[in-house]
């Protein structure tokens, strides 16, 4: 039966209505963005351009010439450095653990889920809770470490050589929850007739992990790697509550180091200019993971 002119307008004024409800429902959170999110973002590159000045209110416009003095810096390169350092000490392991815990727990065993349960708990912790939790157990006089006989000096948060290393295990213990809930929906999504056909090719435990369920998982870590790779680079909560960026600035991140800038010396400009640095160092990364991590990606078909 041929539609009528009729029927096709009555169609097109009903994609019409649907339309304009679907922008009517995203124009509320579009709001929130572009005054939050979008505005702050751009104000960004004009104060990049400008700078306080040293006597009287005011700032005074220098062009590009402050760009190029903060991203030259030594303070910004030791900054620099330190998130990726971090970044390396951080993501990895904390994936790596969180698919330990998860092949672990995929096991068809009588009360399982109490330890699925207890492995994603530190999911439901802040990044305040666990500075705080970790602060207590790093303390040196009523901290873990004394109490299993060990008493470095200087203490391990104001050691150079190990400030950063314990700050990064407080984000390693944070984001096992993540990393494991991740990790288990990945593992509940491959076929048990795949691995039960390696099982019957007699292939052992180790290599059907290597042989397959990594290679079926890749996409999952792949999304963990690029997800945990951002939240590295976005790491504040734990320096400030632990270190303070110290000592010597060994955990000065670059989030830290925004923060400093505007609190010490309320210096917007230079502020600006570092979060554009944060900004690119961070999309960077996230193309570089994209466009060469991808490749060795398996999507299943």
């Amino acid at each position: 039966m041929a539609r009528t002119p009729g029927h096709a307008l009555t169609r097109a004024a009903q994609r019409r209505r649907e339309a304009l409800l679907g922008y009517v429902l995203v124009a509320p959170a579009l709001l929130v963005f572009a005054v939050f999110v979008f505005y702050p973002f751009a104000k960004n590159f004009r104060l990049a351009l400008y700078r306080d000045k040293l006597f009287g209110p005011g700032s005074e416009y220098v062009g590009f010439s402050q760009v190029t003095d903060v991203l030259g810096s030594a303070d910004f390169r030791q900054s620099l450095w330190v998130t990726v350092v971090f970044a390396l000490m951080s993501v990895p392991l904390g994936i790596f653990l969180g698919l330990a815990l998860a092949v672990a727990a995929h096991q068809k065993l009588r009360g399982i889920g109490i330890y699925r349960t207890i492995f994603a708990s530190t999911v439901a912790s802040s990044v305040a809770v666990a500075s705080v939790i970790f602060g207590t157990l790093f303390n040196p006089v009523i901290g873990w470490l004394p109490w299993m006989g060990l008493n470095p000096q200087p203490p391990l948060l104001q050691n150079p050589d190990w400030a950063l290393p314990a700050v990064a295990l407080v984000t390693i213990w944070q984001s096992i929850g993540l990393s494991f809930i991740v990790m288990s929906a990945g593992l509940q999504a491959i076929p048990d007739e795949v691995m039960e056909a390696a099982q019957l090719d007699g292939a052992r435990p180790w290599r059907r992990f290597w042989r397959v369920t990594v290679p079926l998982l890749s996409p999952t870590i792949f999304f963990a790697v690029v997800v945990g790779g951002i939240f590295a680079f976005q790491a504040f909560a734990q320096v400030e509550m632990l270190t303070d960026g110290g000592p010597i600035k060994r955990t000065n991140v670059l989030t830290y180091y925004i923060f400093t800038t505007l609190r010490e010396g309320q210096d917007e400009g230079k502020a600006a200019v570092l979060s554009i640095a944060l900004f690119v160092v961070t999309l960077a990364l996230t193309l570089f993971q994209m466009r060469i991590l991808e490749k060795r990606v398996h999507y299943a078909q």
